[in-house]
């Protein structure tokens, strides 16, 4: 029976194994596809290449960029401001949400500006922060943080309010405290909740950070897509947003690498 049992698991192994290499190649496949349309069209003049560019015209621009360093500048700029707002981010929305999750009143009280404030357009309040901050790093990171962090904030608060009740009830009827609910039952059981959330905030602050650097940066990604707006320099533009697609990939499979490892 054990050796049957074995056999059909390893056979599952295998067949999920080879399901994963398939979507990989088929998204592989895709994508070279895609891009070997869109060089295909730009050469044959389907499409106007000084404004939609072309691959080529994007692996020549790169190079340039790497050959002059600021390849390494804009993206390095923009990579230190996501990873400090999505660091800022993630520690203030787990704070306030514990916070809320300790005091009913207050929860109460916070919530309707918190929705509030996760609603509003964080794009009109870019103007404001740079009179208020100047325009600095400063400014582009509050940008950030303001993107994502409220609505962090509620998207846990919501999943610590769903958390087990009987879990909760058994420590307490055991004489056990707010503290002993907080480290063994509500941190532990939204581990999950809390790398979702985490998957979803390092996209949001990576778009809080351009468009903070639309406004504000002398430096990074955004700042090239203005200028290259600006000066007609249609391929720095597209380079640009497929080194943010790349950035953006990146950091999410090191947040879901974490959430692997963690599960293991």
């Amino acid at each position: 029976m054990d050796k049957k049992i074995s056999l059909s698991q390893q056979e599952f192994v295998e067949k999920e194994l080879r399901r994963r290499h398939q979507v990989a190649i088929c998204r592989v496949m895709l994508l070279v596809l895609l891009l070997a349309l869109w060089e295909l069209a730009a050469s044959m003049n389907w499409i106007d290449s000084f404004i939609f560019s072309s691959p080529s015209m994007i692996a020549l621009c790169l190079v340039r960029m790497l050959k002059d360093g600021s390849l390494f500048l804009h993206t390095g700029v923009t990579l230190l401001e996501t990873l400090i707002s999505f660091a800022i981010c993630t520690a203030l929305g787990l704070l306030c949400a514990l916070l809320l999750w300790s005091s009913k009143s207050a929860a109460q009280i916070l919530e309707p500006f918190l929705v509030l404030l996760n609603s509003l357009p964080k794009s009109a309040l870019a103007p404001l922060l740079i009179v208020w901050l100047g325009n600095n790093m400063k400014t582009i990171v509050t940008a950030a943080v303001s993107v994502a962090v409220f609505g962090s904030i509620l998207t846990l608060y919501t999943g610590f309010e769903q958390m087990d009740t009987e879990k909760i009830t058994l420590i307490r009827s055991l004489g056990g405290s707010q503290k002993d609910v907080l480290l063994k039952v509500l941190l532990p059981g939204s581990l999950p909740m809390l790398i979702s959330n985490m998957k979803v905030n390092i996209g949001l602050c990576l778009v809080g950070v351009i468009i903070g650097e639309f406004l504000s940066a002398k430096a990074g990604l955004g700042y090239l897509i203005t200028y290259g707006s600006q000066t007609f320099a249609m391929t720095m533009v597209v380079t640009s947003i497929a080194i943010l697609c790349l950035m953006s990939w990146g950091l999410y499979q090191v947040i879901a690498g974490v959430e692997k490892r963690i599960k293991r």
